[in-house]
């Protein structure tokens, strides 16, 4: 049985009008665009989003690999979800060996990972060697006051900030930014308030 996290998405158990599980829909739909070739979906949770990816891009993506830290998640989204194109495997995201592992990728995707995690640096670094020069990493984080201080999840270990956000993408290039409000995604309006944003980052 897995445990609710107060987190979890796990759309078998949800209401399909729960506005979490639609949030995070829609950032896989809108990262969609971005995929093709070998796609990692790191953090993937319950692994909708990687037999999201897998089905509707099924013509662009060669393989989509799966990787969460929780054995007991991944088990679930192997007796879950299955394409002949997605695959699933424990692995711990700062792993300073995943390259090794796993390989590399022409696009990443990251979802709601880099709150949760302490080792913030490892992580980054990781993002850089695992993908391809030229590659597609595509992160979302939620905003907050700022790294180190104390935010409203107990399942996080700080909120960044936008501009902190921002700067977590200096080696890449051709970087686009959007935001999330509810399940809209899009550049940034002047006086909106977004709780969320979304880096688009291309690899030199």
């Amino acid at each position: 049985m897995l445990e609710d996290t107060g987190e979890r998405v796990i759309p078998e158990f949800m209401s399909p009008e729960n506005t979490l599980l639609l949030e995070h829909i829609a950032r896989y739909q809108f990262a969609l665009r971005y995929l093709h070739g070998r796609v990692l979906d790191l953090s993937c949770g319950a692994g909708y989003g990687t037999h999201m990816i897998a089905k509707h891009r099924k013509k662009e993506v060669e393989e989509v690999l799966g990787v969460d830290i929780d054995e007991k998640i991944i088990h679930y989204a192997k007796g879950k979800y299955y394409h002949p194109n997605s695959s699933f495997e424990v692995h711990n995201a700062v792993d300073e060996n995943l390259p090794e592992k796993i390989g590399t990728f022409d696009c990443i995707v990251s979802f709601e990972t880099i709150e949760h995690i302490e080792e913030e640096t490892e992580l980054l670094h990781n993002y850089y060697r695992l993908l391809k020069p030229g590659g597609t990493l595509i992160v979302s984080t939620p905003f907050g006051k700022g790294r180190g201080e104390p935010c409203g999840s107990p399942f996080h270990i700080h909120q960044l900030t936008v501009a902190e956000f921002k700067e977590l993408f200096t080696e890449y290039e051709e970087i686009s930014f959007y935001f999330q409000q509810g399940v809209l995604i899009e550049p940034p309006q002047e006086s909106v308030h977004y709780p969320l944003g979304i880096a688009v980052a291309t690899k030199p």
